[in-house]
């Protein structure tokens, strides 16, 4: 292998490893939600959306960026609070299809009520950052792709702490462990997970905020729940650090594949590598890398 080449390899690795920590933002709302209380939220998805959406409105009808950030803000830790207090809390003990089903239903309701709202028209994101790639050592890296890579870096390592070191993170890796403990030694669960569907809320205004000034802020960019499920199947369903290394690999694996393997098999590898890959962990390690195998007493 020749420098150039080798040069290459590294630029694609690392363009792959930059969309990989973007996958991990949307995969952590999953793992919050489904560490606390069991649930996974396929509405995750259209929670992105909605935040994205809302934002751009705001900024559009003259409103100044800040504020529309504020009001955003504040409108996504109501949805994710009112879904919690209204659909879920209800819910609670129920068949876990039961609970996927509901948060499948309060998918397609957000999508229509943020087409209802906002209308349907495709709207185009600045956040301001320029998107001139620039060379360090030879390899080209997007300007863009390297500042939305350490703001979801930031905001993964914001999140791990809070969750491991301060009393609230105490609270919820109590719930996430052991619910009926958590309950004798009081903790109110309804409390702490109202607190996650709000921190689910802030996640979705993040990542709708990075992956809206990326792909455009349109409907379709609710389908990026569909790129967080294999990251979650890799690193496990109920982990914050398989979250994040789930989405390096998947990230770093899905270039290198539609670079050197792409041309042999017609190119758009890229669009379903991420899936065989999950089907092969699934085959493997059921439980991902890092998630709790379940232990059933039979």
């Amino acid at each position: 292998m020749s420098y150039y080449d080798f040069l290459f390899v590294i630029e694609v690795l690392v363009g792959g490893l930059l969309s990989g920590v973007m996958y991990s933002l949307v995969a952590i709302g999953f793992v919050l939600i489904y560490k606390t209380s069991g649930v996974l939220n396929f509405a995750q998805g259209s929670m992105v959306l909605f935040a994205a959406l809302t934002f751009v409105s705001l900024v559009e009808r003259g409103i100044p960026f800040a504020l529309s950030l504020l009001i955003t803000f504040a409108v996504m830790v109501a949805l994710g609070f009112t879904i919690e207090r209204t659909v879920l809390r209800p819910l609670v003990n129920r068949s876990p299809m039961t609970l996927f089903m509901a948060t499948l239903g309060l998918s397609y309701i957000i999508e229509g009520a943020a087409q209802l709202i906002w209308g349907t028209q495709v709207h185009g994101l600045d956040l301001g950052i320029d998107d001139t790639p620039f060379e360090v050592g030879g390899i080209l890296i997007s300007s863009f792709d390297l500042l939305a890579a350490a703001i979801a870096a930031a905001m993964v390592a914001g999140l791990s702490a809070f969750f491991y070191w301060t009393r609230i993170g105490l609270a919820f890796r109590a719930v996430a462990d052991d619910q009926f403990a958590a309950l004798a030694v009081g903790l109110r669960l309804p409390r702490i997970w109202g607190t996650v569907w709000t921190a689910a809320g802030f996640v979705a205004l993040v990542a709708g905020l990075l992956w809206g000034a990326r792909l455009g802020v349109q409907f379709s960019l609710s389908l990026i729940v569909l790129k967080a499920l294999p990251v979650l199947v890799l690193g496990g369903f109920d982990s914050i650090l398989g979250a994040i290394v789930g989405g390096l690999i998947i990230g770093a694996s899905e270039k290198l594949a539609e670079v050197y393997l792409g041309p042999f098999v017609g190119g758009g590898i890229e669009g379903w590598f991420a899936y065989a890959l999950a089907l092969v962990v699934l085959l493997v390690r059921p439980s991902g890398l890092f998630g709790q195998k379940t232990v059933e007493r039979v």
